[in-house]
């Protein structure tokens, strides 16, 4: 049985759906035993990093959730459950996470770059041109986007580099090890779309958004032991 914890934020119904719908059962849940008891957990996330880690603390799950990932059952964080796994986030000040994996959650650095800027190389004596539009790279990264496989850590199984899954998000997490990196994706810089060390695998991208590439990484995951 999959445990997805539910700490009163994030799209649970969704997630708990794409385990259905490639059989395996999954419930919503925030009672610790029933955690304790699942072969797997998933931690899922949509929203304000203080916000969930309030939340988490709120419901006591933050033990919970060390406990699992101590006890070498697989692990899974989704969007704002992958950031939440880091020591700090930037997000409306500095927060504290859960510091499972050492490294920062930090905001894409751009979205108030200016539309538009002077032409260069300009003749003497020439008048100056009409500034050329600059494209602006818009925060939230949201939408279809690629990745590039480094590391084929086990819900990866048959995913190649290429192929495209669906993000929402502003924030992107540094990791302090490099080595924990199993995909990176590009947008506007080379950042972490998901990691993997022993038995945590997490993604910035939504899986349960991601049609068949998606629900093929929530297949593995449900069958990685």
């Amino acid at each position: 049985m999959i445990a997805i914890i539910d700490y009163g934020m994030g799209n649970l119904r969704s997630v708990q759906k794409a385990f259905e719908t490639v059989g395996h059962r999954a419930v919503v849940t925030r009672d610790p035993r029933a955690i304790a008891d699942a072969s797997h957990v998933v931690l899922p996330g949509v929203g304000a990093f203080a916000d969930c880690m309030a939340n988490l603390e709120q419901y006591g799950l933050v033990e919970p959730i060390w406990k699992t990932i101590a006890s070498g059952k697989p692990f899974l964080g989704i969007c704002l459950g992958l950031q939440l796994l880091f020591t700090e986030s930037e997000e409306f000040g500095l927060h504290k996470g859960l510091g499972v994996l050492p490294g920062r959650v930090k905001k894409f650095p751009w979205g108030l770059a200016p539309d538009r800027v002077p032409v260069p190389g300009l003749r003497e004596g020439q008048a100056p041109a009409e500034p050329e539009p600059v494209p602006r790279l818009k925060v939230p990264h949201m939408g279809w986007n690629g990745v590039t496989v480094t590391r084929e850590a086990p819900p990866l199984r048959g995913i190649a580099s290429g192929e495209h899954v669906y993000f929402v998000h502003s924030y992107y997490v540094e990791p302090q090890d490099q080595s924990v990196v199993a995909t990176t994706t590009d947008y506007g810089l080379p950042f972490a779309s998901s990691v993997w060390r022993d038995n945590i695998f997490a993604c910035q991208f939504h899986p349960e958004k991601s049609q068949a590439t998606g629900l093929r990484i929530v297949k593995n995951f449900g069958e990685w032991s």
